[in-house]
């Protein structure tokens, strides 16, 4: 859970192999429910909260032998969270993280958390280098990655900047999401819009015209072929015969 740039940690009493060892909060997935869905239930049971997921950490920590551990951010809705199930709970910025003994099963998450929470940044980092998916009304847009969210894709939600304009009446939505295309074309196709790869080429470097030749600083005399000066023969048009 994130707040101004900073995560919640809670510290666990039990089992005796965990007790005073730092953890982010939550829980199991039930049978049938929505790794999203149990993210919120999880911190309603722990902390008393109800939050919105909006994204997952990338990579998944084996756990056991037959689950895993995912992370999830999410943004704190309503309520104020309080240890039901922990000794203590502390908000932790990017710098504070190793100075908690966290859990092994977190410790991996830990450098993508410490870069998310880090100065100037303050909105969860989307998914780079992967598909971006664009549509007109946010509803669409809440509901494609809502739907991405719950199949424990990364997602963020941003509007989209045109060129030269300021407002955001007109601009469409664009979710960026690490989902296999073959995903991302479904839901493209339910809610009218398209997808583009999220990882442009390197802008192409302008060319430039060639620079005008400089301009003489005095007359230029040209040698005639007969040996006077001028660029043709003696007279010429206007000339004195």
């Amino acid at each position: 859970m994130l707040r101004d740039g900073r995560v919640l940690a809670a510290r666990r009493t039990a089992p005796p192999a965990a007790a005073g060892r730092w953890e982010l909060p939550g829980g199991k997935v039930e049978p049938g429910e929505a790794p999203a869905d149990a993210v919120a239930r999880e911190l309603v049971e722990e902390l008393g909260v109800d939050v919105e997921v909006t994204g997952w950490l990338p990579g998944r920590v084996p756990v056991g032998d037959a689950l895993e551990l995912a992370v999830a951010t999410a943004v704190l809705v309503r309520g104020e969270p309080e240890a039901r199930e922990h000794d203590r709970l502390c908000w932790v910025d990017a710098a504070g993280l190793a100075d908690l003994d966290w859990l092994d099963g977190d410790r991996p998450f830990l450098p993508a958390l410490a870069a998310l929470l880090a100065p100037d940044d303050g909105a969860p980092t989307p998914p780079t280098g992967t598909r971006r998916v664009v549509l007109f009304e946010e509803d669409d847009a809440r509901a494609v990655a809502r739907r991405l969210l719950d199949d424990g894709f990364a997602t963020s939600v941003e509007r989209e900047r045109l060129a030269g304009e300021d407002d955001d009446e007109d601009h469409p939505w664009a979710v960026l999401t690490d989902a296999p295309p073959a995903v991302v074309e479904v839901l493209v196709d339910r809610h009218d819009g398209w997808w583009e790869e999220d990882d442009p080429s390197p802008a192409a470097v302008p060319v430039l015209p060639p620079s005008p030749a400089p301009l003489p600083s005095g007359p230029r005399r040209v040698k005639r072929p007969d040996g006077g000066p001028g660029g043709g023969p003696r007279g010429g048009v206007g000339g004195r015969h």
